[in-house]
């Protein structure tokens, strides 16, 4: 992975999420998401990085946990005649099926989708 699909899929989830601020934005140590360009794009944004500590796969479960799911629900067994029929097959099953149907045991099983304005409104409190 580069640093450059790095700083593009931030840009997307940016845009997707309608340029949210004080966000926190948690990856692992990589050095795509150490670089210069995606640290800039953080700061830009007013977004808040966190990387996982150094042998500690705990704090970065949920990121762990969507992976696992992707591969098993939409990868497993695949085959893709091109990368662009991939990257469109993982694009609807994070759009189609994990933010909006699928319950997430981090928010009360609820789906993204379900979880989030309730989110922002108690932070509203």
């Amino acid at each position: 992975m580069t640093a450059d699909l790095a700083c593009d899929t931030l840009r997307m989830a940016i845009f997707r999420r309608k340029r949210p601020k004080k966000v926190i934005v948690h990856s692992d140590r990589g050095s795509q998401y150490c670089s210069h360009a995606y640290r800039q794009l953080l700061q830009q944004h007013d977004l808040l990085g966190s990387m996982s500590a150094k042998g500690n796969c705990y704090d970065n479960a949920c990121a762990e946990s969507f992976f696992h799911s992707l591969k098993v629900e939409a990868i497993h067994g695949e085959r893709f005649a091109t990368r662009e029929s991939m990257r469109q097959a993982v694009f609807e099953y994070i759009e189609t099926d994990y933010n909006s149907v699928r319950l997430h045991s981090a928010n009360d099983f609820q789906s993204p989708i379900e979880f989030e304005p309730k989110f922002k409104q108690s932070l509203a409190y």
